[in-house]
C-alpha cells in the first residue's frame, strides 16, 4: 500500500498553505480550479510529470521561453494521483518523484504556476475536447499549449493539433534522447528498478531520491483501459 507523506499541497479549490515561501521563489501552487487567479496570457502545459526527467525539462524549457516571449505566465498542470493508479493500473508502479518535490524541480525551472489537479474517476472520464473547453480555456484561460511530440487528451485520446479549432495556439516540442536512448519516465523506472541508478540520473538530468512510494494494485478502474486525461509523453 501507498505509504503516507506529508505532501503540503492544499485541500481542492484552495491555493497553497505555503504560498508566501513558493511566491519568493516566483512559483504559485493551486489545488483543482476552484480558487484560481485570473492568469496574464497564460501558456499552459499538461501532464504528470513523474522524474521531472530531461524531455520534460526540454518541454518546461519551451513553457517558460513563450510564456517570456508572450508577457505572459507559465502554467503546469499536473496530477495527484498518478492516472495509472486511478485507472487500475498501477500495481507495482514507483513513482520517481513525490509530489512535493515534482513540484521543488518545478519551481526550480522557473514555471510561474503549478495546478495539482484531484485525478479521480470522474475526471479520467472526460473527453478531450471537454477537458479543453472546462478546464484549459473556462477555468485558465490558456490560448497557447506546449505539448509532446505524440500528446493526447481524454479518455478518447485526441490529437492535441485537434484543440486548434477550440482557437488555441499548439506548440509541439520533439522528442528528447540521450545518447540513443529515449528519455520517458517508463525507461527510467525501469533503470531505477534494475538498480542501474547512474543511468537513470543520466535521464532524468539530477540526482534520484529513492524516498518514494510504491503504488496500490488495487485501485479501481475508472473507464476501461484508456489512459485519460494526458498522453503519454508528458507522462
Amino acid at each position: 500500500m501507498e505509504k503516507s507523506e506529508d505532501r503540503r499541497i492544499p485541500a481542492e479549490g484552495t491555493s497553497c498553505p505555503e504560498c508566501r515561501n513558493t511566491e519568493r521563489h516566483g512559483t504559485r501552487v493551486f489545488r483543482g480550479f476552484d480558487a484560481l487567479p485570473r492568469f496574464v496570457r497564460p501558456v499552459v502545459t499538461v501532464g504528470s510529470y513523474d522524474g521531472v526527467h530531461l524531455g520534460h525539462r526540454a518541454l518546461i524549457d519551451r513553457l517558460t521561453a513563450e510564456a517570456r516571449a508572450v508577457g505572459g505566465e507559465s502554467v503546469v498542470l499536473t496530477f495527484d494521483p498518478h492516472p495509472r493508479i486511478t485507472l487500475g493500473r498501477g500495481e507495482g508502479l514507483r513513482l520517481l518523484t513525490t509530489l512535493d518535490e515534482k513540484v521543488a524541480l518545478l519551481r526550480g525551472l522557473g514555471v510561474d504556476n503549478v495546478i495539482v489537479i484531484p485525478f479521480d474517476r470522474t475526471f479520467s472520464a472526460l473527453s478531450g475536447e471537454e477537458f479543453a473547453r472546462r478546464y484549459l480555456i473556462g477555468k485558465v484561460g490558456a490560448a497557447t499549449l506546449v505539448a509532446g511530440y505524440d500528446h493526447r487528451f481524454g479518455h478518447d485520446r485526441i490529437d492535441c493539433d485537434r484543440l486548434a479549432a477550440l482557437g488555441m495556439r499548439i506548440i509541439r516540442v520533439d522528442e528528447r534522447s540521450v545518447e540513443g536512448e529515449h528519455v520517458s519516465s517508463t525507461a527510467i523506472r525501469r533503470l531505477v528498478e534494475a538498480g542501474r541508478i547512474a543511468e537513470a540520473e543520466r535521464l532524468l538530468g539530477h540526482r534520484f531520491r529513492a524516498a518514494v512510494q510504491e503504488t496500490p494494485a488495487t485501485a479501481e478502474t475508472a473507464c476501461g483501459e484508456k489512459p485519460g486525461v494526458s498522453g503519454r509523453n508528458n507522462e
